[in-house]
Formats: C-alpha cells, structure tokens, sequence
C-alpha cells in the first residue's frame, strides 16, 4: 500500500503528478529511486506532446561570475507556479545562467540569429576554404560544415552544458520538463561583462 507521505515526497523531489507519483511507486513496489527513475524515462516523452502548450509561469535565474566582472539574468519559463517555485527548476535556471556567463551564446537557438550574421560567417568561412585552395563544390560542403558548428557553439540550447559536456542544454531542459511534465523553455538572457 503506497501512503500519501509517500507519494508527496515523491512529488518533492520530482515535481511530477500526484497520480503520476502514485503509478510510478505502485509499478516500482514502492521503491522510491525506482519511481524517480521511471518518472524520468516517462518524462522525456511527455515533454515532447507538451511543446505545443504555453509557458506563462517561470524564474529568473542570476549568477554573478566568482571575479565580479561577469553578470547573468536568464528567464526560464513553465506552465504552472507550482513547478516555477520548485528548488530544482531554481537550480535549473541558475545552472543555465552560470551557464550563459561561462559560454557567451549570442542567442537561445540557431532560429534566432539574424540572417546578416549568418551570410557574414559563411562570407567568412568561403573565404578561408578558398584560401585553403578547395574547390568550389568542396568549399560550399565545408562551409555549411563550419557554419552547423558555428550554431552549435554560438546557440544555447545547442550548448554543452558546462557541468556536463555530455549534454546540451536543450537535453537538460527537455529531461526536467519530462520530470515535471511541463513544458520548461528558456524565453530571454541578457549577459553582461565590464569592458566587454
């Protein structure tokens, strides 16, 4: 018999669904790292249905770089208060903004960056392939090479995620969203450096 208690910690330190809370346990014996495990598989795919609902509710995330020269703000937005209040979507939206101060990305995804930034790097890397001496259909295969490593690098949900290169901050976002079942998205950065 699975308890309430049981089912509210549960939810403590998911931030699923009572009745998710309470399947997950009851599938697992009431093994509670099991539930927290299969909650998270669960997620995952829950977070992909739920990209089309809206994320009103959120945090703002700061972190202040340890030399006082570098700032974050970051909004990190969900659908519902109850997720916003939650210690770790907090920690997620400090973990993003750190992040951001460590990084520099110019923006949230590739869809972001103007079209001029774009033709102006790939002006750049068709001049350095030409340079190289390459021929033509070689170069335009080489640009668009380092132009797809260019968003990787520069686009923060293509990131990987400084504490954890093994993932990208688009991974680390859609797993929380799948351990809360809502829709988590970053909306907005500002990053600021004195003399930079």
């Amino acid at each position: 018999m699975i308890t309430a208690a049981e089912v509210k910690k549960l939810r403590e330190m998911t931030g699923a669904g009572m009745m998710d809370c309470k399947k997950a346990l009851t599938e697992t014996g009431g093994d509670t790292e099991k539930a927290v495990d299969l909650l998270r598989a669960k997620g995952a795919a829950k977070a992909a249905k739920r990209s089309e609902k809206s994320a009103n509710e959120g945090t703002i995330g700061s972190y202040i770089h340890f030399d006082n020269k570098t700032a974050v703000i970051v909004e990190v937005n969900c659908e519902t208060d109850f997720v916003a209040n939650t210690d770790d979507f907090k920690a997620l939206a400090k973990d993003i903004a750190m992040h951001i101060a460590s990084t520099n990305p110019i923006s949230i995804s590739q869809d972001e960056i103007s079209e001029d930034v774009v033709e102006r790097e790939r002006a750049v890397y068709m001049q350095q392939a030409r340079e190289e001496g390459k021929p033509e259909e070689i170069a335009v295969r080489i640009v668009e090479g380092r132009l797809q490593k260019f968003f990787k690098e520069s686009t923060l949900l293509a990131q990987q995620f400084v504490k954890d290169p093994d993932v990208t901050i688009e991974q680390l976002i859609t797993e929380m969203s799948g351990t809360v079942g809502e829709k988590i998205e970053v909306a907005r950065f500002a990053r600021m450096k004195i003399g930079g």
